[in-house]
């Protein structure tokens, strides 16, 4: 195991589970084993706060003293959570930080969910040494994104709640991995309305890169080859694991 000085934990709070694990920043890799907990029914705030205490106190290692990044699925503004996507409407203008800090009695780096997955990526992943614009998406629950230009993040980008024209939903409720699970699409049929969102982001920023987080990531071999856009798209190398290990490295900072 890497020295103590260069360990962090992260805990990655989503919209069906919450992850964690102990990460050697050095390397960017998970050191503990992974523990993964069901997100509680309705995700109210100390229904989460608990089940966060439940991720930490099962990691096969001692955290008490490492830096403790903490990543969740909404827009955050010195430390408030503004949005709630796939959680209760009470995490809405939220003082979350300031919350989590007091139930897990110790300091605590908070940060959107894609945001901290972006960084792992750009630090020890797939847009490593990249430059211009990555936009990272993770396809999950629903669409996070995180982009970052020439190494440096720009914060809260929601590019998962882009209108569609002439429909009720968003982005993330017609093309996340979720929408196909709950349609029972095939990768193809999927693939087409991935196609349109990546095309509508494609126009918009033109950026240098995608990679696709999330754990449907594992299996790009199945749908990003039926993607027909200009802009290179690969998986992220550390796939469901970004989340914690973004998180972590920023809490290290």
């Amino acid at each position: 195991m890497a020295t103590q000085t260069r360990l962090a934990v992260g805990v990655d709070i989503g919209g069906t589970g919450i992850k964690g694990g102990i990460v050697d920043l050095d390397a960017g890799t998970l050191v503990s084993e992974r523990v993964k907990v069901a997100t509680p029914e309705g995700a109210e705030p100390q229904d989460v706060l608990e089940t966060v205490k439940e991720v930490l106190s099962k990691l096969d290692a001692p955290t008490t003293g490492l830096p403790l990044g903490v990543a969740f699925p909404a827009i955050i503004k010195g430390g408030y959570t503004l949005s709630a996507a796939n959680v209760s409407d009470s995490w809405i203008n939220f003082a979350a930080e300031d919350f989590f800090e007091k139930g897990l009695d110790r300091k605590i780096h908070f940060a959107n969910d894609a945001d901290v997955a972006g960084i792992a990526e750009v630090r020890y992943g797939a847009a490593r040494d990249r430059s211009g614009l990555t936009i990272l998406t993770t396809l999950g629950t629903g669409i996070g994104s995180a982009m970052i230009y020439n190494g440096t993040l720009i914060p809260n980008s929601e590019l998962g709640h882009l209108d569609r024209a002439k429909h009720k939903h968003d982005a993330e409720h017609y093309a996340a991995y979720s929408a196909m699970e709950r349609e029972e699409l095939s990768w193809e049929k999927w693939a087409k309305r991935l196609q349109w969102y990546y095309s509508h982001l494609e126009f918009l920023f033109s950026p240098d890169l995608f990679v696709v987080g999330g754990g449907v990531s594992k299996h790009g071999d199945k749908f990003l080859n039926l993607l027909d856009i200009k802009t290179p798209i690969v998986a992220a190398v550390h796939r469901n694991n970004s989340g914690i290990i973004g998180a972590a490295a920023l809490a290290a900072e």
